[in-house]
């Protein structure tokens, strides 16, 4: 039974990487994070993104070059069959998205809240330090981890380990079926950045100040940001699906 479900789990991942660079979360010819950034991105163990590799690259979709310069890379031309299946994939399971987007942003708004009623010196103190370091982390990569990084530290002052345990589990399931952030382009990509910077810092202002209400609200908002970039990456999906059907 154990094996069934690894061959399915490798399976999930595979379609989320296939996805991911369908939709422009990993553009072609652009390096993929290594395994080992790869792993708690989608909340896997290694072995399973290394065996989900092993078969992107048998399929041609990626490349692997040795050297200095060397890593994984997305190949510059897919099959349109690929970017049809994204298209149809994302038809598939829309209603299923939309809900799980709904569940986050509730999640996040009751922790939200909870941070700005139980909050500690010490909780304000990491909060703080976590939205100076998003402020000042490189855009891409860098900054999507002091994304997360400042997120459990809201989710950590609401001192509650039941929903914390039931956003996270949440959220890992989720990271496998989407894309986290398929933004698409780089200039997108900053936009939304900054978008993300000016909601923190009003999500922890409300919660320094003791404004449960306005931090829950404040939260629910931010995080259906996850379905405005899943909304983006459906038209972007279709757009291709239907340049790969004009030939």
């Amino acid at each position: 039974m154990a094996e069934t479900d690894d061959a399915s789990l490798v399976e999930r991942v595979t379609e989320r990487l296939i996805t991911a660079v369908a939709v422009g979360e990993f553009l072609p010819g652009t390096r993929l994070p290594a395994e080992r950034d790869l792993s708690p991105l989608l909340g896997v163990g290694r072995t399973t993104v290394r065996a989900a590799l092993d078969d992107l690259s048998t399929r041609g979709l990626i490349e692997r070059r040795r050297g200095r310069s060397g890593g994984t890379f997305v190949a510059q031309h897919w099959p349109d069959s690929v970017v049809v299946g994204v298209d149809r994939w994302f038809e598939e399971r829309w209603s299923d998205l939309v809900d799980a987007c709904t569940a986050s942003s509730m999640l996040h708004s009751s922790l939200a809240r909870l941070a700005a009623e139980r909050r500690t010196d010490a909780d304000i103190a990491t909060m703080r330090d976590r939205l100076a370091a998003f402020h000042a982390a490189p855009s891409g990569d860098p900054k999507q981890r002091a994304d997360s990084l400042l997120h459990l530290s809201i989710i950590d002052a609401a001192h509650n380990t039941a929903l914390r345990d039931i956003l996270l589990e949440h959220e890992r399931h989720l990271s496998l079926s989407a894309p986290a952030h398929p933004w698409g382009d780089r200039e997108s990509h900053r936009r939304m950045e900054s978008r993300a910077a000016r909601e923190h810092d009003a999500i922890v202002d409300a919660i320094v100040t003791a404004a449960p209400d306005e931090a829950a609200e404040l939260a629910r908002r931010h995080v259906q940001i996850d379905l405005e970039l899943f909304t983006e990456a459906r038209e972007f999906a279709r757009r291709r699906a239907a340049q790969a059907a004009a030939g």
